[in-house]
């Protein structure tokens, strides 16, 4: 195995699409010029972006692996690669029982009138699927360097 990251072109946009919706994560704005992708010798293998929101806020977001491909530190690669582009503040969502991968990386959880206002909608949400389905969102940051 040797992984690549490379950044996306506008052939990988149905690529990251058709792996988010596999995964099962979160589905919108999925601007490939956004993208940084991971390839094991052309093979496409995982996804990750930042996305910026109307507030200014920054989110780390879509990282998605290959089912197949999990479990190999990839997604660490792709989070390692945008950590080291991004100096700034960064935030992401998260299911909960993830949250413990993000804080390897710096990020802590944030809670109540800290979430930025770009997220407070999902919080709502999160709080509604944790209801339903035993599954929450947690909201993490990372401070700026």
């Amino acid at each position: 195995m040797t992984i690549t990251l490379r950044p996306a072109t506008a052939a990988d946009a149905k690529k990251i699409k058709d792996l988010i919706h596999e995964v099962r994560i979160n589905p919108m704005n999925l601007d490939w010029e956004r993208f940084i992708v991971a390839e094991d010798d052309g093979e496409f293998v995982g996804c990750a972006q930042v996305k910026p929101h109307t507030d200014g806020v920054r989110e780390l977001a879509s990282l998605a692996v290959s089912p197949s491909w999990q479990g190999q530190g990839i997604g660490s690669m792709l989070v390692k690669a945008l950590l080291e582009r991004e100096k700034g503040e960064l935030y992401l969502m998260c299911r909960a029982k993830t949250a413990p991968y993000y804080r390897r990386f710096g990020f802590v959880e944030v809670v109540g009138k800290n979430i930025p206002r770009s997220f407070r909608l999902h919080a709502r949400a999160g709080r509604l699927i944790a209801m339903f389905a035993g599954e929450g969102i947690a909201f993490m940051k990372r401070k700026a360097e």
